[in-house]
C-alpha cells in the first residue's frame, strides 16, 4: 500500500490526534487482572442458561427490548418510553453527548474522572471543560457550577468517582442541580453505585422525574458481572432518551445481552450477596493500604485509588512483574480492581514495596 497517498486522505484532524481507547493490560496465565474493575465471580449458572436460550446468532436483536425496559421501568416507577439500552454505559454517553454537543459547545466534567469521557466530547467535535478534583478526590460541584457558561451543553457528574472512588452526597448533589441551568443536560453516571456503602450518596433511583433535564446511567457490566455483553440502560424524560436513541447504532444491544440482564435481575439477590463480598474485600484492602502508609482516599467503587504521580509508569511495572494486572494514569496515579479474594496478599505485598520506594525518593529529593 502506498503509504504516502494513506497520508493524504483527509480526516478531521482532532481525530487523527487522538488516542484511541486502550484496555487495561492482561497479565500472565498465573495473574489476576485487577486493570478493569470486572466482577471477579462468574455469572450465576442460571444466566449463562438464559444467554445460551436466546442465541439466535443468524437473527438480528429485538431492537425495542421491550421485555428489559419494561422490568426496569417497573423497577423504577417509570413508563418504558424513560429506559433507554445501550451497548454499555459508555455508548449511551456517546449518544447523549453527541445528542446535545457539537463544534461551539462545552462540556463539562470533573478530573480525573472517567477516561473515555475526553475522546467521547472530542469525536463529538465539542470541547472539554474540566474541573480538578478536590484534595480529597471527590467532585468539587461548586467550583463545577461556576464553570457553567453559555456554551455548555452537558454536564457529567460520575459518582462513585472513577478512578479515584469517592461519592457525591445527596446533598451535594441536590444544591447542585439547584444552580444548574434548567436547559442544560446533566448525566448522572452510576456505572458502579451497587458498591455504595456509604448512606449519604445520591442515589439516581430517588431522583427520577424529579429533574426534566437529569438522565441517570447505569450498567449490567460491573455488580451484574455482565462485562463481556456490554449492555447499559438509561433512566430519564421521553424527549432525552428520544434524542439519544436517534443518535445510536442501530440494534447494538444483542438478545444475548438482553437475555442475561433479565436473568440477573430475577437472581439479583445472589448476585447483590456477591457485591457485598466485595465490598468487605474493598474494605479490607483501602484499610491495609491506609495502614502501610498509602492516602487511599474514600473508596465506594470495586476499586481503589493509589496516588502514585511521577511514579506512576514505573509502579504500573512493578504490579506487572508480580502477575498483577493494574491501571495507571500518569502522571497521577493507579486504579486497582478489587478482584478475586487469592489476589489480595500480591496486591499488598507490591504495595508494601511500592510505598518504601516512594519514601525513599522523596527523602532523597528533599536532601537533593
Amino acid at each position: 500500500m502506498d503509504a504516502q497517498n494513506v497520508e493524504r486522505v483527509l480526516l478531521r484532524p482532532e481525530i487523527a490526534r487522538l488516542a484511541a481507547y486502550a484496555q487495561g493490560r492482561v497479565p500472565p496465565a498465573d495473574g489476576f487482572k485487577l486493570s478493569s474493575n470486572e466482577n471477579p465471580f462468574d455469572p450465576l449458572p442460571g444466566v449463562l442458561a438464559a444467554t445460551a436460550a436466546a442465541s439466535t446468532l443468524n437473527r438480528y436483536p429485538d431492537g425495542a427490548a421491550l421485555a428489559l425496559r419494561d422490568r426496569l421501568a417497573e423497577r423504577f416507577g417509570v413508563g418504558t418510553a424513560e429506559v433507554h439500552l445501550g451497548a454499555g454505559s459508555v455508548a449511551l454517553l456517546s449518544q447523549f453527548i453527541n445528542a446535545a454537543a457539537g463544534p461551539g459547545d462545552e462540556v463539562l466534567y470533573a478530573w480525573r474522572s472517567f477516561e473515555a469521557y475526553p475522546g467521547l466530547v472530542t469525536v463529538s467535535g465539542a470541547s472539554s471543560v474540566t474541573v480538578p478534583l478536590l484534595h480529597d478526590a471527590r467532585h468539587d460541584l461548586d467550583a463545577m457550577a461556576a464553570a457553567i457558561t453559555e456554551h455548555t451543553r452537558v454536564i457529567i457528574v460520575c459518582t462513585p468517582n472513577n478512578p479515584t472512588g469517592p461519592i457525591v452526597t445527596a446533598d451535594e448533589f441536590e444544591r447542585f442541580m439547584a444552580s444548574v441551568p434548567a436547559d442544560r443536560l446533566v448525566l448522572l453516571d452510576e456505572a458502579y453505585v451497587e458498591f455504595v456503602t456509604d448512606p449519604a450518596h445520591v442515589d439516581g433511583r430517588a431522583l427520577v422525574g424529579r429533574y426534566p433535564n437529569l438522565v441517570m446511567l447505569r450498567t449490567f457490566s460491573k455488580a451484574y458481572g455482565l462485562a463481556g455483553l456490554r449492555i447499559g440502560y438509561a433512566v430519564g424524560p421521553e424527549r432525552l432518551l428520544n434524542a439519544a436513541r436517534s443518535t445510536a447504532i442501530p440494534m447494538s444491544v444483542t438478545d444475548t445481552a438482553q437475555a442475561a440482564a433479565l436473568a440477573s435481575l430475577e437472581r439479583e439477590d445472589e448476585l447483590l450477596n456477591r457485591v457485598a463480598a466485595i465490598a468487605e474485600r474493598r474494605g479490607r484492602l483501602r484499610d491495609a493500604l491506609l495502614d502501610q502508609g498509602w492516602s487511599v482516599p474514600d473508596a465506594q467503587g470495586n476499586f481503589v485509588w493509589l496516588p502514585t504521580g511521577e511514579h506512576t509508569p514505573f509502579c504500573v511495572d512493578r504490579f506487572f512483574d508480580e502477575g498483577l494486572a493494574v491501571r495507571g494514569f500518569a502522571p497521577d496515579g493507579i486504579r486497582v480492581g478489587v478482584g478475586e479474594e487469592e489476589s489480595m496478599d500480591r496486591v499488598l505485598k507490591i504495595a508494601q514495596e511500592l510505598v518504601d520506594h516512594l519514601r525513599k525518593s522523596a527523602q532523597n529529593e528533599q536532601l537533593g
